[in-house]
């Protein structure tokens, strides 16, 4: 039996997306992460979930800083979730250079939104299967 692969996306630095130090603007690492969750999210089958007026929605966002990372370079960004109980869980993106440094780490806190009633549903983790998401595209388990 072989590992499964964990999912991530390739995003190369563009010159705008710099700060006046010359490394990455800090607000980009969130939308690195955001563009992960979203690829994660499509890749696994999410779209269902409009057809069920549902959408993830981000509550809170934690990053911390490791190496700094420049124009031009390449970055592997992971997306990961982890569910527990309750309306809300929790994915984590590890943005990595080429040479597999570890240059940030990004912790969000998500629920799954129910669009007409504009409130988060329980059991998240629930809908999203039922949806048919393969949540195996972004869990460990």
């Amino acid at each position: 039996m072989t590992q499964r692969e964990p999912f991530r996306v390739e995003i190369k630095v563009r010159h705008y997306e710099l700060d006046t130090l010359g490394h990455l603007n800090h607000a980009v690492y969130h939308s690195y992460g955001e563009v992960a969750r979203t690829e994660a999210l499509d890749q696994a089958g999410g779209a269902a979930l409009r057809e069920q007026h549902l959408a993830p929605v981000l509550l809170e966002s934690h990053i911390v800083f490791r190496r700094e990372i420049r124009a031009g370079e390449t970055v592997y960004v992971g997306c990961v979730a982890k569910f527990g109980t309750g309306k809300t869980f929790h994915m984590t993106n590890d943005l990595h250079k080429t040479d597999g440094t570890l240059a940030a780490e990004i912790t969000c806190t998500l629920g799954l939104m129910d669009l007409r009633r504009r409130k988060l549903v329980d059991d998240p983790r629930g809908h999203l299967e039922r949806a048919g998401v393969d949540l195996s595209v972004f869990t460990a388990d």
